[in-house]
């Protein structure tokens, strides 16, 4: 209510920060939190075959090198501008939200902050410094200590972020409380950070394997020694991946289970849920026995096949983000603020006001025959906009012309209107509609004028913006109340 819009209407607001999160979740999760341990490892092994005089340590310490090398390329370039893209986007998209979560966890975020600071600090020490490490085992030793190091706050960056993510889905007592450790010790952290933390390993196996094939393409003693051990990595954290994963579903609060098939396959797939979720158990099953050949038959494993494991890693955490985004819907945090920006204690006003009214940007808050149409748009704009577009993906003039015109029929009005205020309980992952009569009858003349444009709906960052006197002392007084 009190920022611009921000709208890109060809492809949705949720769709621009789902490519960039699911991205960084992926890179995060695969190539930092569960990949540096492995690589740490390697090297670590290496230090003990050092310290006996074996040759075969330099083979270790060199793999090690060259997997470093591309986790680091990767994390501190990709991983790193998806990272500032998610607050971007998301402070574009959901600044109400994001300003909420910022007030509640100042000092999480803050405390995240100083540690990731320290694990840039560690990952440039790790690697730069690693030719270096070679000159003496005292170096060799401290190099180790600084990777293991970087693992532990590799990971404590994660572990603090799940404490957020968490509260987004069930807020616990907080809403109560209003305390930070209520807020941030949730029922769902402890459950999802048990999940993350084995699947990052698994993921981190998969491509450690693919790049192990990769670099040694000989089948020698050292190449098989090395994919056994990443086969049983793998095979040792996947079965707490599937006990997390069970832990996890039974403990989702029960109203957000019923959003899990639109979730996992949209409104227009829904009925293919079973088979979608069967298919997707049916190749972890593979992904699983790859991992149990891989450490029993090292000498026949393949970098296809290893890729193909990581594709289905790399499905099942996308799957899981998506999901996860999805169910907690009509809310963005839960309890307390709508997927739409607006709090769920400020509704009652709303509705009997009217929105637009208390809008700092809104043109149109007194609505008549002349500005209904504008009016309307302004309506989308924030309550709609955040989930729907005009004429791109998830269309909200798609939604209503499959319902009320399948066959070209004209859009009926009064249904429209009629549907608008009760249309959070048939489509239980939908805010209700925070807006009075007029207002919901302005929106569907909006609607139905641009089903005939079909015209992409600009945002503030295209329109601009204009400050009425009169919704500003709304506004100032809202914030009063």
């Amino acid at each position: 209510m009190d920022f611009p819009i921000f709208h890109l209407d060809f492809m949705g607001d949720r769709l621009l920060i789902a490519i960039i999160a699911v991205t960084h979740v992926i890179i995060n999760h695969a190539l930092a939190v569960g990949f540096l341990p492995i690589v740490t490892l390697m090297e670590y092994r290496g230090y003990k075959l050092q310290q006996k005089g074996i040759a075969e340590s330099a083979d270790w310490d060199e793999l090690a090198r060259k997997l470093m090398f591309f986790a680091f390329v990767i994390t501190t370039s990709l991983g790193a501008l998806t990272g500032v893209g998610i607050w971007f986007s998301a402070a574009l998209v959901s600044p109400a939200s994001i300003g909420s979560l910022i007030r509640i966890f100042f000092m999480a975020w803050f405390t995240e902050w100083i540690i990731f600071m320290l694990e840039v600090i560690f990952i440039m020490i790790y690697f730069l410094g690693w030719k270096k490490s070679r000159g003496s085992l005292k170096a060799k030793r401290n190099h180790v200590r600084a990777g293991l190091a970087l693992s532990i706050f590799s990971w404590l960056t994660m572990a603090i972020i799940v404490g957020i993510l968490g509260f987004m889905m069930d807020s616990g007592s907080w809403v109560e409380s209003k305390t930070l450790f209520d807020g941030f010790l949730n029922p769902i952290y402890p459950v999802q950070l048990a999940y993350r933390t084995p699947m990052a390993f698994v993921m981190a196996g998969a491509i450690a394997t693919f790049l192990v094939l990769y670099h040694l393409k000989k089948h020698t003693e050292f190449r098989t020694k090395v994919l056994r051990n990443l086969g049983l990595w793998m095979f040792l954290w996947t079965p707490h991946v599937f006990a997390a994963g069970l832990y996890y579903y039974y403990k989702i609060p029960g109203m957000m289970l019923d959003n899990i098939p639109v979730a996992m396959a949209t409104q227009a797939y829904q009925n293919w849920y079973d088979s979608i979720f069967y298919f997707l158990v049916a190749l972890i099953v593979v992904s699983m026995t790859v991992t149990i050949w891989t450490s029993l038959k090292p000498k026949y494993s393949s970098k296809y096949l290893m890729l193909a494991t990581f594709i289905v890693t790399m499905l099942t955490m996308g799957s899981f983000e998506r999901v996860r985004e999805f169910i907690r819907k009509p809310f963005v945090l839960e309890e307390y603020m709508y997927s739409n920006q607006l709090r769920v204690e400020d509704y009652d006003l709303f509705q009997k006001e009217g929105i637009l009214k208390h809008s700092l940007y809104a043109k149109n808050a007194d609505i008549n025959d002349l500005n209904k149409i504008a009016a309307g748009k302004e309506v989308f704009m924030i309550t709609c906009s955040r989930c729907h577009t005009v004429s791109g993906v998830n269309s909200v003039v798609t939604r209503f012309t499959d319902m009320y015109s399948p066959n070209g029929e004209p859009l009926d009005s009064l249904r429209m209107v009629n549907y608008i205020p009760v249309m959070h309980k048939a489509r239980y992952f939908m805010p209700p509609f925070p807006g009075t009569a007029t207002e919901a009858e302005a929106l569907v003349s909006f609607i139905k004028s641009e089903r005939q444009s079909m015209n992409y709906l600009p945002g503030a960052q295209s329109e601009g913006v204009s400050i009425s006197q009169k919704q500003t002392n709304s506004s100032v007084k809202l914030a009063e109340k």
